[in-house]
């Protein structure tokens, strides 16, 4: 959408949300409601979807075409892939990440809400909450999604029930009482229709909620970012090759928490020098203050000796360091199951490592919450209890406290593909 020349000069944040719920709740359709009512698209995008539609038979314009983009996803009329779209109103940027509700696609859906900070959880009015509606919501509170928007979708099939609607959002909040759910929100709409998307729908006059563009534009957002720990993974050490800055050190990196400005005194883990910040810098030159998502250059005091994978942080508050983690691992690998003893390769923020499976404490039942202590392996979109030891030490907080330093992948390195995903619980 265009910002009109008479909306105030500022910098608007990013809002990411990922889109979840059962095969045929609508999400792809929701999804490109939101485009196509924001004037989010272009009109080409717009004929060939109406083209597409009209040769499929459908008798109204399928905005679910704008984002199913593969070729099987259109055919099975399922999202199996992760689309990603982008839009923006006056008030916002928005990135959405369309992530599959069939259940063979958890792996997907993993990796599309890990970096949420809102996730929409669709249901079908007529069906009410499923298995699969109660899996996602059990991902999103894993993940921690900050906050989540129940849309009870296609009200315009049962007349616009309240009676309907509130049964739904009574089931799914007793639900979301047993998970870790921060902030609920639960809104009835119509994605085909259009009813409460992007402005209020007078067919639900007993509905006395915002609509759903208004509260992805209006949710809080900045006080979800971790500022009280300082966190700075060092990604590369800038030594410029001149005579004109011949002493000139930087650390390079993105900073994943906490608040950093010059004079600050800072530690580099894992070595425990200390010094202080000289100044930050970005491609636009020194700036007062760093903070997350921001990439920056910190420039130290003194020279120490920092290499990429440490990390810079306060002397009276640091990260664990551990070579034996427990973390909840979600399996991605359709070839080969996760077994104990299992070598593997790790990515966690910018350190590399190796490590083994010394352990499975559990694999989790994501449909009934249940724990099988007796498990030996995690095969395909299995999630479980695991315990790693890493040939080094990596410098960690817990998952639940900070998703950049407590959040890995696991590489199988014969393939050099991504094999699992683990959030961290424990870094003894």
């Amino acid at each position: 959408m265009t910002i009109s020349p008479e909306a105030p000069s500022r910098a608007m944040d990013l809002l990411r949300f990922a889109t979840a719920g059962s095969v045929d709740d609508g999400k792809s359709t929701l999804i490109g409601r939101l485009l196509y009512d924001s004037k989010a698209i272009f009109e080409d995008q717009l004929e060939a979807v109406e083209a597409t539609s009209r040769s499929r038979g459908d008798e109204y314009t399928n905005l679910a075409l704008l984002t199913d983009g593969l070729r099987a996803e259109r055919e099975q009329g399922i999202t199996i892939d992760v689309a990603y779209r982008y839009f923006a109103t006056p008030r916002r940027k928005f990135i959405i990440a369309d992530t599959p509700g069939h259940i063979q696609y958890t792996r997907n859906m993993v990796t599309g809400a890990s970096t949420a900070d809102l996730a929409l959880i669709l249901v079908d009015a007529r069906k009410g909450l499923l298995e699969q509606s109660r899996r996602h919501a059990f991902l999103c509170s894993l993940l921690r999604v900050p906050h989540l928007v129940l849309c009870v979708n296609k009200m315009d099939l049962v007349d616009y029930s309240q009676e309907i609607f509130e049964s739904i959002a009574d089931e799914f909040t007793a639900f979301a009482a047993k998970l870790d759910v921060p902030d609920l929100t639960v809104v009835p709409i119509s994605a085909l229709k259009g009813d409460n998307i992007v402005t209020r729908s007078e067919n639900m006059p007993w509905y006395e909620g915002p609509s759903l563009l208004h509260h992805l534009e209006h949710v809080h957002i900045a006080s979800d970012r971790n500022l009280v720990d300082v966190r700075f993974p060092v990604q590369y050490v800038i030594r410029p090759q001149s005579t004109v800055v011949a002493d000139y050190r930087g650390y390079a990196g993105q900073v994943a928490s906490g608040v950093l400005k010059p004079g600050d005194e800072v530690m580099a883990m894992p070595s425990g020098f200390t010094s202080t910040i000289s100044s930050i810098e970005t491609a636009d030159g020194p700036i007062a203050e760093a903070f997350p998502p921001m990439s920056v250059t910190i420039r130290l005091a003194d020279e120490i000796d920092i290499a990429r994978g440490d990390m810079i942080c306060r002397p009276n508050n640091r990260p664990a360091v551990s070579q034996d983690i427990e973390a909840m691992v979600c399996w991605m690998d359709e070839s080969r199951p996760m077994s104990v003893g299992g070598k593997y390769a790790i990515k966690h923020t910018t350190r590399s490592a190796r490590a083994i499976v010394r352990g499975i404490q559990y694999r989790l039942d994501v449909n009934t919450l249940h724990r099988d202590e007796c498990a030996d392996g995690l095969g395909l979109n299995e999630i479980g209890r695991v315990k790693l030891r890493t040939t080094v030490p990596l410098l960690a907080d817990e998952y639940r406290r900070n998703r950049t330093t407590g959040g890995f992948i696991i590489i199988d390195e014969t393939t050099n593909r991504t094999v699992g995903a683990g959030m961290i619980i424990e870094a003894a």
